[in-house]
């Protein structure tokens, strides 16, 4: 098997063990604050348990550690506002608005991973627009926060995805996952502390209600399933992807990533009954952003064929 061919194996397994994300996080009853930092952190421990990684750490530089740092600060708020978005509308926006990736990325990724601009992949990213009107028409206006903070999420995995490109080969993927999963949990923690001491400081929708909902316990049910979203939907796949990442750009990985939807939207309407929350249209604009997705590599099949 070509590195190429193994490369897209492992990132559409990713795709399945991503497609049960939004479900877990809907099932979770913590605010969206709290559960990206537990997440984070769960899997910050393990992997900083490993020697390994400890001894990884301390062979890097200090400038390669700062960007893994920013990168991970990246992903924190990609999931803070992914959750949040679940929490204002419901999964199926939620990782439908994440499907607008490939737009951002056409235009981002040859600035932040130093890739010629390709207008066939703009003109492709360009395509799930009308998918995302439909979306947006097919869903009540009290969801429309929810599809505001989830195109917000979009752009976030949009810049974090294009500067892991540009640093994936300089390190090794569990050791890079171990630093931008800490660096999000502390930057949670830190958040976390100050809401606590500055009760002025606001609620924001979706992501924290009160101090008091930061540092609770999870009760037992939240406990299973964040071991489960840390293990089966973060750790695997996260450290996965970054390795598949080696050999695909990161437009081509958020391409495929985009059939995250389908499993999500079928999961939460046979979980969560969901198909009662949205109309027709936003199964329309669905199957619109997914259609790319089956496009993309034929187009690049297409255009790669000699003449």
């Amino acid at each position: 098997m070509n590195p190429t061919t193994k490369a897209w194996l492992q990132i559409h397994f990713c795709v399945v063990l991503w497609g049960f994300t939004a479900i877990i996080g809907k099932l979770i009853t913590l605010e969206s604050l709290p559960l990206v930092m537990w997440r984070m952190s769960i899997v910050a421990l393990i992997l900083l348990a490993l020697p390994r990684i400890r001894n990884s750490l301390r062979e890097m530089n200090t400038k390669l550690l700062l960007a893994y740092t920013g990168i991970g600060v990246l992903v924190c708020v990609h999931w803070l506002t992914f959750y949040g978005a679940i929490r204002l509308a419901n999964a199926s926006v939620a990782v439908t608005c994440i499907a607008t990736v490939p737009a951002f990325l056409a235009i981002l990724e040859p600035f932040l991973a130093g890739r010629r601009f390709r207008f066939s992949e703009l003109f492709l990213g360009l395509l799930v627009l009308p998918g995302i009107a439909l979306v947006v028409g097919g869903t009540p206006d009290s969801m429309n926060s929810g599809i505001v903070m989830g195109l917000f999420s979009a752009l976030a995995v949009a810049v974090f995805a294009a500067l892991n490109k540009r640093y994936v080969l300089k390190a090794d993927p569990l050791t890079v996952t171990a630093i931008e999963m800490a660096a999000g949990g502390a930057l949670l923690l830190v958040l976390g502390a100050l809401y606590s001491q500055l009760e002025w400081l606001p609620s924001v929708p979706g992501i924290v209600v009160s101090a008091e909902d930061i540092f609770v316990m999870p009760q037992r049910n939240d406990l299973l399933w964040l071991l489960l979203l840390a293990f089966a939907c973060t750790l695997l796949p996260f450290a996965l992807s970054l390795v598949a990442l080696r050999q695909l750009s990161a437009y081509a990985s958020a391409l495929a990533i985009n059939l995250e939807p389908l499993y999500a939207i079928a999961l939460a309407a046979l979980l969560l009954g969901e198909q009662q929350e949205v109309s027709a249209g936003f199964y329309i604009g669905a199957a619109l952003i997914m259609a790319v997705v089956l496009i993309y590599p034929w187009w690049t099949r297409r255009q790669s064929r000699p003449d």
